[in-house]
Formats: C-alpha cells, structure tokens, sequence
C-alpha cells in the first residue's frame, strides 16, 4: 500500500507541473497580437505603405493678379494673420499684387532679423503708440484704422495668407526696409537697395555702411 501512495505522489510530482506549463502557454496563446494574415482588409502592399515617406505638397502656383486673388478660398488665420492682413490694407492696398507681396516679404524678413521683434504683430506693432515714431505710420498717425474697403480687405488678406504659407517666390532680395517713390528718408541714403517693384523701393541694412 504505502509503494502504491509513493507511486501516485511521483506520478503527480511528474504529470502535474507539465499540465500547468500547458494551461500557461494556452494563456500566452490567448493574448498572442493578432498576425499580419488576420488584420481585415489588410494586405502585405498596405502594410509597407505605413512606411512609407509622405509626400511633399505640391506648391500653389501664385500669378500676382487680381484675377487670382479671386479664385483663391476666403482667408483665415490667427492674430498674426490679421496683423499682416491688417498692414498690407493700410500699407498697401493700392499697390500691385505683386507690390503687395514684396511688403509682406519685408514683414516677414523682419521677423526673421535680431533687429526686430520675433512675431508679425510684434514687427507691425513696435512703437506704436508713440506718435510718428512707429514703424508703420497708420499705426500711430492719430487715426483710427477702420476698413472701409471690404473687397480690398479680402483680397490682401489672402496676399497675408498666401506669404505666411510661404507660397511666393522671393522679390527683395532680403529687404527689411521699404519707402514710396515719392519720399526720400534718411535711411536710404546708407541702406541697400534691393529691389523697386510697383511704387515702393525696398533696401536691406547695409552693416558696414551704417556704422561709418
């Protein structure tokens, strides 16, 4: 009797770990990741598509025309939008699409410079308050800025949408400064001119000039 009670015991020392093994790799099974082959709908071609790099959008091919301007979507954007929406009113609603362009580079540079404030409103806005000691008069010549002109409005804002997607090509040859035909400021005299496109001339700062 007692050979047989140690046989069973053996028996069960030997058989028992072995089924839990089993029972523990049938859980592992059953939480195993679904395999490739059992994703629905997805193929071998689809799967490498993950991986694959994304393409570059296409560039918006700009014609600097009205005509362009009009077929372009409504403009939207955050503050900084509507601070260069805002300038390019102001500065310059009269000019040509492509002059309007060029003003926003100019803007845009600035922010680019040490020179200037870091943001498009910050640029737009430096003294401001300060009688005729701003950079953009309509920002500080005493008057209050309302748009009168709607059609205008919407079509140099989507000139500022367009130059903050970056889809224009360069015209000023990195201008930071710009004046109508019809002044002379100081300035110009020891700054670069880079560019004359519509009424405005545009300039850049000439480091070595400014400093004799």
């Amino acid at each position: 009797m007692r050979r047989y009670i140690v046989a069973v015991a053996i028996l069960a020392a030997t058989v028992l770990p072995s089924l839990s093994y089993a029972e523990r790799r049938g859980e592992d099974r059953s939480v195993e990741l679904v395999t490739r082959n059992e994703l629905p709908t997805q193929n071998f071609r689809d799967y490498l598509k993950l991986f694959k790099p994304r393409k570059t959008p296409e560039k918006l091919e700009v014609s600097y025309t009205k005509g362009w301007l009009d077929q372009q979507p409504k403009a939207t954007g955050d503050e900084d939008f509507r601070c260069l929406a805002e300038a390019l009113y102001f500065e310059a609603r009269g000019e040509s699409v492509r002059g309007q362009f060029a003003v926003a580079e100019v803007i845009k540079n600035r922010v680019e410079s040490d020179r200037f404030p870091d943001s498009l409103c910050g640029v737009i806005k430096q003294g401001t308050g300060k009688r005729y000691q701003c950079q953009f008069t309509y920002t500080c010549d005493g008057h209050k800025e309302v748009i009168n002109e709607k059609r205008a409005y919407e079509r140099v804002a989507k000139v500022a949408r367009a130059a903050i997607d970056g889809v224009a090509e360069e015209m000023t040859a990195g201008a930071t400064h710009y004046h109508t035909k019809a002044v002379r400021p100081s300035w110009s005299r020891v700054y670069k001119e880079t560019a004359r496109i519509g009424v405005h001339i545009f300039y850049k700062h000439n480091y070595r000039t400014a400093s004799n």
